[in-house]
């Protein structure tokens, strides 16, 4: 798309999947059942050690929270890409497109 950018920056919160410095822009690309996608069929818990899975994935979306807020209060743009999107190449390239263009 010819942005320039770099991945996995580990000097900022959460180590970013990509990011974009020239446009303070951020995008992670998160796993649907790590990251609790709502609404997706990948993100059910497993019926299993319900305990572990709960305190486990719940702390994992506590803390995207928690980093995409810091983030933002540093004055950086964050998007979010969840992994089932990615199997659809035109709508991840449109969404991509519409925040990096804003």
């Amino acid at each position: 798309m010819g942005f320039r950018f770099r991945i996995n920056r580990a000097d900022l919160p959460g180590k970013p999947d990509i990011v974009l410095p020239r446009h303070k822009k951020i995008v992670f690309v998160h796993g649907c059942f790590w990251h609790g996608h709502k609404g997706c069929r990948r993100s059910a818990r497993p019926s299993t050690n319900v305990e572990f899975w709960d305190r486990k994935l719940s702390g994992n979306i506590k803390r995207d929270q928690r980093l995409k807020r810091k983030l933002e209060r540093d004055g950086w743009r964050v998007l979010i890409v969840w992994s089932c999107e990615t199997r659809n190449t035109d709508r991840v390239k449109s969404k991509l497109t519409t925040f990096l263009r804003d």
